[in-house]
């Protein structure tokens, strides 16, 4: 009898159990239980609405838009999959191809991501020096295009001044090539003169020349060396004096502007064109203070801090008292909005991830306050979706482009340059919410091999065709990894390789693609490839670079430029020059921070989702079929 006494209470207790998981996943979500249990569940939510007797859930953001449109049933956002078979389905294709990444094979991507670079700049330097470009199909170098002057999309970048080598400079040190390193360094030193009759942009010239020679100066006079032994001994700061001279042939974009703001362009031998436009936009004018600053510093010369602050400074006071965005235009002599769009895309982003890296390298609090302001303002009227990227139920995390006045949708499209974004949230703390936003644009890079420059999210297809081999994307995958060391990051890298290697590899060069459905080409090897897209891959894979060493603190520019976060760099110089604080900065009415459009969940990620996926299967799945890939 003992027997079956035994027998029955196991089947007394298979019974509960049994009853115990089916009330877990009925009633799991109403009860807030997914948001602990250490499993990815993905809960019906029918099911939920039909025990619990909540009202059916009204139709999302995108299912609004959805249903203006017809879309075959196997697109839906949501399916509604027995649970077993999601989550098994899911695991095998997410969890198996990205828990894991063997350590034979970052060295591989590490060894294709320094062979990229070198066959870039070999062949720049074989068939393009000194031209500013190499056009990598016919093997020529590209300079400006003297015979059409309104060509800007060419003109506003190549000045004549060998721009690739320059930009490229500190690629070589992190790749710890320093015999190369230190012969670029002379051929700049030898060949390359500023006194020329070009008319640039003052936002490419800064970001691009003035700070790689920046950067390269402190790589060669840093006493400890981080990178090796880079230094040149008969070196004696001919790249600050560059650099210094540049920055005085761009201080002219400054004068005779009412606001303060900076006309876009100039003429490094005659100053402002007198044909030049009185409209530039936000970026442009507002992300010169990184490099203009260091300058200052380095030179004990306030100058060029307080004319790049100043323009800052106009900008912010001219931001919405409603909403507290900008836009993306502005009348320089006016102060009006021409461009009313407010994003993290072209004509804004930098101009956001500037306020933040001023303060790391500056420490001058008022840039912190603006940026916590205008991130504030992001999370409330540009950031759509579910509150919590991991957790939840609902859309994806997106932003969007607003009107700046009262934050309503201006457009359904997204550009490629706001894939910073990511990073520029890593940076600041958010991990949790740049997961979400990475993962979708990886999902559009997994579609076409390649970020078209526009992608339309509600028709799912691009607006704007063209890839000029962008870095941003593997920007915030590096830093990405950086923050979590999810393997899952290293497998993106890995994609991005391959589709690098697979679709823009040609004859001499990597060359941009006119077509990222139809993979044509353009005879283009923009100087970004090799400053930032090189770098951010090499760097992703190469866990000993000496950057990554804890004693050798640094930041990226917006060209991806290395700069020292040195102390000497944090003390206030300039008190006696810089206005009050409180007169030179306009107060206006703080937004209301809505806390279910904005992520205010843990900023680190646990230590047991390390060994997982970043993001939940059936949230990865979501967003691919939010870019129609499944």
């Amino acid at each position: 009898m003992q027997w079956r006494a035994i027998v029955l209470c196991l089947l007394v207790l298979r019974l509960a159990f049994n009853c115990v998981v089916w009330l877990v996943l009925a009633l799991g979500p109403s009860l807030g239980f997914y948001q602990h249990f250490p499993i990815n569940f993905q809960f019906n939510l029918e099911k939920v609405q039909v025990l619990t007797g909540l009202p059916s859930k009204s139709p999302s953001w995108f299912e609004q838009i959805r249903a203006r449109r017809q879309q075959p049933k196997n697109r839906d956002v949501c399916d509604n999959k027995p649970y077993l078979e999601y989550f098994v389905s899911n695991w095998d294709e997410y969890g198996k191809k990205y828990g894991f990444f063997p350590r034979a094979l970052k060295q591989q991507m590490k060894n294709l991501a320094k062979e990229m670079f070198h066959f870039g700049y070999d062949n720049y330097m074989k068939y393009a020096f000194p031209a500013d470009e190499l056009n990598p199909i016919d093997c020529l170098g590209r300079g400006p295009d003297v015979l059409n002057p309104s060509n800007i999309n060419i003109n506003d970048v190549l000045g004549n001044y060998s721009l690739t080598l320059i930009d490229a400079l500190d690629t070589l040190a992190v790749m710890g090539n320093a015999s190369e390193f230190q012969r670029a360094v002379k051929l700049v030193m030898d060949t390359i003169s500023f006194d020329k009759d070009s008319t640039v942009q003052v936002f490419e010239a800064t970001i691009r020349i003035m700070g790689s020679l920046l950067s390269a100066h402190m790589i060669l006079t840093d006493p400890k060396q981080p990178l090796g032994k880079m230094n040149l001994e008969d070196y004696d700061d001919e790249l600050l004096h560059l650099a210094h001279d540049l920055a005085v042939r761009l201080l002219p974009a400054f004068e005779n502007t009412k606001t303060g703001i900076p006309y876009p362009r100039v003429n490094l031998k005659k100053g402002v064109p007198p044909d030049s436009i009185n409209e530039t936009c936000t970026a442009g004018a507002g992300s010169l203070l990184v490099e203009f600053g260091i300058l200052s510093r380095l030179l004990g010369d306030s100058t060029f801090e307080w004319t790049a602050r100043q323009a800052v400074k106009a900008l912010w006071n001219l931001r919405s008292n409603e909403t507290g965005l900008l836009g993306n235009v502005v009348n320089i002599q006016t102060g009006e909005w021409v461009g009313k769009q407010s994003g993290l895309g072209a004509g804004m982003d930098s101009f956001y991830e500037y306020l933040l890296k001023s303060y790391i390298l500056f420490g001058e609090k008022e840039d912190l306050e603006m940026f916590n302001a205008a991130y504030q303002s992001i999370q409330n009227y540009l950031r759509r979706g579910r509150e919590f990227c991991n957790e939840g139920h609902g859309d994806p995390p997106l932003y969007v482009n607003v009107n700046m006045l009262d934050g309503h949708l201006m457009n359904t499209w997204i550009d490629s340059l706001q894939a910073f974004f990511p990073g520029l949230q890593v940076l600041m703390g958010d991990v949790e919410d740049a997961i979400c936003l990475h993962a979708f644009y990886y999902a559009i890079w997994k579609k076409f091999g390649a970020l078209p420059e526009r992608y339309n999210w509600q028709l799912q297809a691009p607006d704007v065709l063209f890839y000029p081999l962008r870095p941003e994307l593997m920007e915030s995958t590096y830093l990405l990894y950086q923050a979590t060391k999810n393997p899952f990051y290293l497998h993106v890298g890995m994609d991005i390789l391959e589709s690098l290697e697979k679709h823009t590899k040609v004859r001499c060069g990597y060359a941009t693609l006119h077509h990222v459905v139809e993979k044509t080409k353009e005879d283009r090897m923009e100087s970004f490839f090799l400053s930032e897209t090189c770098k951010y891959l090499y760097l992703l894979f190469d866990e000993d670079n000496p950057l990554h060493n804890s004693e050798n603190r640094h930041i990226f520019t917006t060209e991806g430029h290395i700069v020292p976060v040195h102390r000497n760099f944090r003390e206030n110089l300039w008190q006696d020059v810089f206005p009050n604080k409180e007169e030179s900065v306009k107060e206006s009415k703080q937004p209301d921070f809505r806390l279910a459009n904005s992520s205010t969940n843990c900023n680190r990620v646990p230590d047991h989702r390390r060994f997982a996926l970043p993001l939940k299967s059936m949230y990865m799945k979501q967003i691919d079929h939010m870019v129609g890939l499944t």
